[in-house]
């Protein structure tokens, strides 16, 4: 049976990377976005070369109350969305004290309410079709902030944290809830990324996070090495070794 994975935050990076992903493994997709050029630049690639149906509709998760009604929308076009991804999100450096206090709020309300949004209306339509595949995309700043990063750091391990305790909740509902903590990804994000270390390419971190879900693991880490064995470690890592690496 072919199955369907929406991705919101789909036009670029790790969102795009496995929507390409998902594709050669012949899912039927929808793809949300701002970036409306972008998504259906994309979307055409995906129908061309792998022959997949793909959907697709403009979305700001920022815009609350149009979060519900677009995802609804997209999902009645397919018979059944087995998977949705909130990979919807943005990066940030901000020093505290420069009064900036806007960029930290713009960043909260894009990685973690505008997440939380896109779950919440996924949970119910799951709930109406009982069952279905709910998956964030959180970060390794969950486990441990990084410096410069304050307001990031604190939006994915809220997102975290929500998922966690949102699994516990739907137990027995047939509805799987997974967050996924990627490293440091290669795209086009944000600049100056190749300073930070064990810099992953998109399409590995894409395959990984597709073999986790497919295995409907609640927790995926990628690259799976080398962050598996060192994020346990950052939790205990003194702070000058923190500011040293980060």
């Amino acid at each position: 049976m072919v199955q369907t994975a929406l991705i919101v935050g789909a036009s670029r990076g790790i969102g795009a990377s496995l929507a390409r992903e998902l594709a050669t493994r012949g899912y039927q997709l929808g793809l949300l976005a701002r970036n409306q050029e972008q998504l259906h630049a994309l979307a055409a690639e995906l129908r061309q070369q792998f022959g997949v149906r793909v959907e697709t509709a403009a979305l700001d998760v920022c815009a609350g109350d149009t979060v519900a009604p677009v995802l609804e929308n997209i999902m009645q076009r397919f018979e059944r969305t087995d998977v949705v991804i909130a990979n919807a999100g943005v990066l940030g450096w901000r020093r505290a004290g420069d009064g900036n206090v806007a960029e930290d709020r713009r960043i909260i309300e894009t990685n973690l309410m505008g997440a939380i949004a896109v779950i919440d209306a996924a949970v119910a339509q799951f709930k109406r079709q009982k069952g279905g595949h709910v998956v964030g995309i959180s970060s390794i700043a969950a486990y441990r902030g990084i410096p410069g990063s304050a307001a990031y750091s604190a939006s994915k391990a809220a997102l975290t944290n929500y998922l966690d305790a949102l699994r516990m909740e739907l137990s027995g509902k047939n509805i799987t809830v997974t967050v996924v903590h990627p490293g440091f990804v290669k795209t086009d994000i944000a600049p100056g990324m190749e300073k930070y270390p064990f810099l992953a390419e998109p399409a590995k971190v894409a395959r990984e996070i597709a073999d986790g879900i497919a295995r409907k693991k609640n927790n995926i880490i990628v690259p799976r090495f080398p962050w598996s064995l060192i994020l346990p470690a950052m939790r205990m890592m003194p702070d000058s070794i923190m500011k040293k690496i980060f």
